[in-house]
């Protein structure tokens, strides 16, 4: 059968999905590529990593199912990357700069041009962004309670590390002299190249297959298609302004609570299927850690209208820069959700991100009360452990309960929103670090009460085998997942450390700790808010 061609300003709804999953697949085998050639256990079992593809413009265009916080802050890591001038078949851009659209230093992105034939600007990007156990900074693992962001590692701006084609071997000495674990880093960023070169064959290969006027037609037809969906998702969201704050515990310096607020506004007939985000009313940006930068924030809407969007088209509707086109973003300067350097915002990306979706979702709970689920565990209950003298380093996040909805029960033991991470298996992290994990469970009776129940949280007891410094930078300590339509809070999180006499230390939700053999450190995350009053009992 003659393959149909694609016409000029129209897209062919058949091909437009099978663009769609083509586009997605590149990225999901890159994906594939990257887990399996990395050598730490936080990349190779967590999967803590992201692909995506972007159009001449910088524009995400699409990604693989993996991390939301990464790839919707990614486009400002490419466009940064754009920035260093022409870039060249053979190119490679390294970057981790939070002021240059990444997200914390640990998150190291490549960035990759891809020519599609003999034109003299890429017609593609590719790009990989994996979260690395340790680039330096005070603390192993690269979390630290910093107040200056040059204590949080090695800042990387946007460099070359392949010009070219050739290997720009005294970036590469740089970076990996300025980290705690070098040989494990190294093996990281080659599987990363790898990722980024399979990427960009398999866009040859399909530009080889059907023609580069066809593929970059389906690419501007995508991102019409993804504007289209979340226009018309808002477009049944009654007019109003709806406004909701909630709070972070502190900022790990002995400073909180502190206030993040949006107001989400729905114009009348005039401005209708668009919407404005504003954060006025958000604390300053804080002393310590928890600053999130301009990419964060961004990549938090991106994540809550593309879930609106999909909850309204009943579909999964593409996350890409064209869902973005029909909202409008105000970020005060100097906030805790736009910080400006040399503010530290090493844990921006893990909390501060997640306590933003919740705003969100709190601010169209008043406007679609009967579709918008009660607070998830808020957290990502971040546990760092490391030896002193830089043996080894481990980095983890953990799952906690889910909000309840209407018609539906929390999920139990789960990560939510802005991170999509799997859990390290217990016999992985005893194989690869001296520990024993002491306890993994749910935590019984964690999630909120209510006509649904929120899910339960998790309990997780790691004792070390020999002497360690931990980290645990942690929400939900102070402020509980609050429930809707009366349905009760999750239960909040507990943090502790257990030595090995027995002794219980109780700590706070951010804390820093010297662990000798024997000692063990438990995390008890938070659950899940319920949804609806809860049954009297009899």
């Amino acid at each position: 059968m003659k393959r149909p061609r694609a016409r000029a300003g129209a897209a062919d709804p058949v091909r437009l999905s099978l663009y769609r999953h083509l586009f997605a697949a590149v990225a999901e085998e890159m994906g594939v590529a990257l887990g399996r050639s990395a050598y730490s256990v936080n990349i190779k079992e967590r999967r803590d990593y992201s692909c995506a593809l972007f159009d001449a413009r910088g524009d995400l265009l699409a990604q693989a199912a993996h991390i939301p916080v990464h790839l919707g802050s990614m486009p400002l890591s490419v466009r940064a990357a754009l920035a260093l001038g022409p870039l060249a078949p053979g190119d490679v851009v390294m970057v981790n700069d939070p002021y240059a659209g990444g997200t914390h230093l640990p998150d190291i992105t490549l960035v990759q041009p891809v020519f599609l034939g003999r034109e003299r600007s890429p017609s593609f990007f590719v790009a990989n962004r994996a979260h690395h156990s340790d680039v330096g900074g005070m603390s192993p693992g690269s979390l630290p309670l910093a107040t200056h962001i040059v204590q949080e590692g090695v800042r990387i701006p946007p460099v070359f590390l392949v010009r070219g084609g050739r290997f720009q071997r005294d970036v590469w000495r740089l970076v990996l002299a300025n980290v705690r674990t070098p040989a494990e880093r190294e093996a990281d960023l080659e599987a990363q190249r790898g990722a980024n070169a399979l990427g960009e064959r398999r866009l040859l290969e399909l530009a080889a297959r059907v023609g580069r006027s066809e593929v970059l037609a389906y690419a501007g037809h995508l991102l019409d298609y993804g504007e289209r969906a979340v226009r018309a998702a808002l477009a049944r969201v009654r007019r109003g302004r709806y406004r909701f704050a909630d709070y972070l515990d502190d900022d790990g310096t002995g400073s909180g609570p502190i206030r993040i607020q949006a107001t989400i506004s729905i114009p009348g007939t005039r401005g209708r299927g668009s919407a404005v985000v504003d954060f006025a009313g958000s604390a300053p940006q804080t002393s310590g850690p928890v600053n999130a930068v301009e990419a964060i924030t961004l990549s938090c809407v991106l994540y809550v209208f593309r879930c609106l969007a999909g909850a309204t088209a009943g579909d999964d509707v593409p996350s890409n820069a064209g869902a973005l086109r029909p909202i409008a973003v105000r970020l005060p300067r100097h906030s805790i959700v736009n910080a400006d350097p040399p503010a530290p915002v090493s844990s921006g990306n893990v909390e501060t991100s997640q306590r933003i979706v919740d705003v969100l979702f709190g601010a169209l709970a008043r406007a679609l009360p009967e579709r918008i689920p009660a607070a998830s565990a808020g957290t990502m209950n971040n546990l760092l452990l490391g030896s002193a003298d830089g043996r080894f380093t481990y980095y983890e996040t953990m799952g906690g309960g889910h909000g309840a909805a209407p018609g539906e029960d929390g999920a139990s033991g789960l990560q939510s929103h802005m991170t999509n991470t799997l859990n390290t298996p217990c016999e992985a992290l005893e194989h690869a670090l001296p520990v024993r994990v002491r306890r993994y469970s749910l935590r019984k009776g964690s999630g909120g009460r209510g006509r649904w129940q929120g899910g339960e949280g998790l309990v997780r007891e790691i004792e070390v085998r020999e002497a360690a410094e931990v980290t645990v930078v942690s929400e939900r300590r102070v402020f509980a997942p609050w429930g809707l339509a009366g349905g009760e809070p999750g239960a909040r999180g507990r943090n502790a450390v257990v030595r090995a006499n027995g002794r219980l230390e109780s700590q706070p939700g951010k804390f820093q700790a010297s662990l000798e053999p024997g000692d063990r450190v438990r995390v008890e995350t938070p659950g899940g808010g319920g949804w609806g009053r809860p049954a009297r009992r009899r």
